[in-house]
């Protein structure tokens, strides 16, 4: 039975895509170390990324664009980028687990797991897979727009990141429908 893991990244930023990942790995290619991206250095994590691509089975990554996030709400967004992730595997599974509390509309049967991507192995790989393509997409924004810190707080709402909005304004890659973002362009 093969059984694909799916995570998303990027929920709670600011800025940028919500990307997600589909993982099946492959039973004969057994990666150690495999756990939940957050918990992970960026060192781990990156050695991970390469040894996922390399032995899983196969994977596919989704995302969901700023403005598909903006006019549908994040969790919309979400749900849409995992079905991307998934219907873009080049082998479709039997089954599907997701980290989480909610499953995507698919072909196949799907499990929620809540803190799946600590308790599955293919949930941490394709979390690990999202994470290094989000922090990596951060990391170009940051050269392409100085300032913000978006290769250290990955465009989520810490005081830095306030700090630069307010100072600086919103980049095309902002959610407008986010609160803190809609509060800044208001006082333009």
């Amino acid at each position: 039975m093969l059984i694909a893991g799916v995570d998303e990244v990027g929920r709670g930023p600011l800025v940028g895509a919500v990307v997600t990942a589909a993982v099946i790995l492959d039973p004969n290619k057994p990666i150690a170390g495999l756990a939940d991206s957050k918990k992970l250095t960026e060192k781990k994590r990156e050695l991970l990324y390469t040894q996922i691509k390399e032995r899983a089975l196969c994977y596919a990554l989704g995302r969901a664009e700023v403005a598909e996030i903006d006019e549908l709400n994040i969790l919309h967004a979400t749900m849409l980028a995992m079905r991307r992730a998934v219907l873009a595997l080049p082998t479709m599974p039997d089954k599907v687990l997701i980290d989480g509390s909610r499953v995507p509309d698919l072909p196949m049967a799907t499990e929620a797991i809540v803190k799946g991507d600590m308790k599955e192995a293919c949930i941490s790989a394709a979390s690990i897979l999202a994470k290094v393509t989000r922090d990596r997409e951060m990391s170009e924004l940051e050269v392409q727009y100085p300032g913000y810190g978006f290769a250290q707080h990955k465009g989520y709402p810490t005081k830095v990141h306030m700090e630069a909005l307010a100072r600086l304004g919103a980049i095309p890659e902002h959610r407008r429908s986010f609160a803190p973002v809609r509060r800044v362009l208001e006082q333009v």
